[in-house]
């Protein structure tokens, strides 16, 4: 499993489809999907450099991927 940091939107996006699959990405909160993010076993980003626009892409491919 690579190690994943807030550039890897995309592989984020799987991980967390992966890792959740009861929830529904359109619906959640950012702060919600921050604490997720920054939960999740392979991720070594830095909790202070997110953003809206990295979270926002993040949840974008997230709902692609739960289609």
């Amino acid at each position: 499993m690579d190690k994943i940091d807030w550039v890897d939107v995309l592989e984020i996006a799987i991980e967390l489809s992966d890792k959740f699959p009861e929830i529904d990405p359109q619906w959640i909160s950012f702060p919600d999907l921050y604490k997720k993010v920054c939960e999740l076993d392979n991720f070594i980003g830095d909790p202070a450099k997110s953003n809206e626009k990295i979270l926002e892409a993040i949840q974008m491919y997230w709902i692609e991927e739960s289609k």
